[in-house]
């Protein structure tokens, strides 16, 4: 049956595809921006030994390339969170995005290693603005088990990049250098600088911004590091990101070295783990709403850390390669559960200072996880223990952190950016 002229059911008809397909153009260029850091890590991998050679340089030399991308992604969120809460999420974003392209160029074309690590510097500065501030516009847009739902949509995008980013990478290398590896990088930067200039709308009213004097930042970064709340979520999240740096760190070896599995299986047992947390990702979103999200993350924290625990077993005993894949998936696929929930009750307080909560969020997580990758070469080669072990350890210090710290977040007050939500 029709719609007459003026039914008001009209328009809300017509605006419901609109209002999907803004979601979902939403969901791709954030995906994309959080996808950032995986790409341009994983990606690269299979060319090290390649830039070794190229350079003359010693392995180590050219390990510092992935050293100095970890650090400005640090350094590159603590500066451009307090910069998108004082101007909007627009502007430093585009300036961000830029920044990437001139890095990716920049390495593309590096003459020697030294350069190629001042370009990857200036790269992860670039990528630190698209991580950050994709975290904060979604907290800017969305709130509660909206925000949630959201976040673990994202998973569905950025969660396939450590999945395809090594294979692509192995595949590029079969027919160009590695410096075409950051030519593509270049090309993905390019397309989502195109994309938020034309397609992602400012999220953040200049009514909510404030400035973003030095004093008021530290202040900032002051109350967040001492409010129990937000440091025991970001701690939570941040320390099972450290397990699955461990895991991504040491796999490689442990599986192959020590499982003697070929590189081909290798590749699939890495893919089916990253599958695991695609998948989980998408079961908490469909269980939000049903279940407040502190019961999903204190679910999550504690399938992880038994079966880090049960992965240490195996390890430590010799048992057979199943018996510690089974383990070893369950575990990495947890990231799915935690990580939505740990960022979603994190920054549910902190309507007015989303892009410093986000960013310090994001530094904990690298931070805490950089510690990982030293933790697992302990052993030597040989053995996977070291891996489980780490894993293990960081598995069980999330729960400790999420029992002795998490609290309930007070629900965001009526007038603030993001107090009503949207679905």
């Amino acid at each position: 049956m029709g719609t007459k002229p003026g039914d008001p059911a009209g328009p809300v008809a017509a605006s419901q595809p609109s209002a999907a397909h803004g979601k979902i153009r939403r969901l791709l260029i954030l995906g994309g921006l959080s996808a950032f850091g995986p790409l341009s890590i994983d990606m690269y991998l299979p060319a090290l030994p390649r830039m070794a050679n190229d350079f003359r340089a010693a392995d180590t030399t050219v390990q510092l390339t992935l050293t100095a991308f970890v650090i400005g992604l640090a350094v590159g969120q603590i500066v451009a969170g307090p910069l998108s809460d004082s101007f909007g999420r627009r502007r430093p974003l585009l300036a961000g995005l830029v920044l990437y392209l001139a890095g990716s160029v920049a390495a593309a074309a590096s003459p020697s290693v030294e350069l190629l690590i001042a370009a990857r510097s200036v790269q992860a500065l670039g990528a630190a603005a698209g991580i950050v501030i994709a975290r904060a516009t979604v907290r800017d847009l969305y709130t509660g088990t909206a925000m949630t739902k959201f976040f673990s949509l994202l998973l569905l995008v950025n969660g396939l990049a450590p999945i395809l980013a090594p294979v692509v990478g192995g595949q590029l290398l079969t027919f160009t250098s590695w410096r075409g590896v950051f030519v593509v990088l270049t090309g993905f930067g390019a397309v989502l600088l195109a994309a938020v200039a034309f397609l992602l709308p400012e999220s953040l009213a200049p009514a909510h911004r404030h400035p973003a004097h030095l004093g008021s930042v530290l202040r900032t970064y002051g109350r967040l590091l001492t409010e129990r709340a937000f440091l025991g979520y970001a701690l939570t999240a941040g320390l099972n990101f450290a397990a699955l740096f461990a895991y991504i760190s040491g796999s490689s070896f442990a599986l192959q070295d020590v499982y003697h599995l070929s590189p081909q299986e290798f590749s699939l047992v890495f893919g089916l783990n990253g599958v695991g947390i695609v998948l989980t990702g998408q079961l908490n979103g469909w269980l939000v709403g049903r279940f407040p999200e502190r019961t999903l993350l204190r679910t999550g924290v504690c399938l992880s850390a038994t079966s880090g625990v049960l992965t240490l077993v195996a390890a430590a005993f010799g048992l057979p390669l199943i018996a510690l894949l089974i383990p070893l998936l369950a575990m990495v696929s947890c990231i799915g559960i935690i990580n939505p929930n740990a960022s979603s009750l994190a920054l549910a307080g902190h309507a007015r200072t989303a892009g410093s909560a986000s960013a310090l969020l994001g530094v904990l997580q690298f931070a805490v996880g950089g510690i990982a990758t030293p933790l697992v070469g302990l052993g030597g080669p040989g053995t996977a223990l070291p891996m489980a072990a780490t894993m293990a350890g960081f598995s069980v210090l999330a729960l400790l952190s999420y029992l002795a710290l998490a609290r309930p977040v007070k629900p965001a007050q009526p007038g603030s950016p993001s107090a009503a939500g949207r679905q």
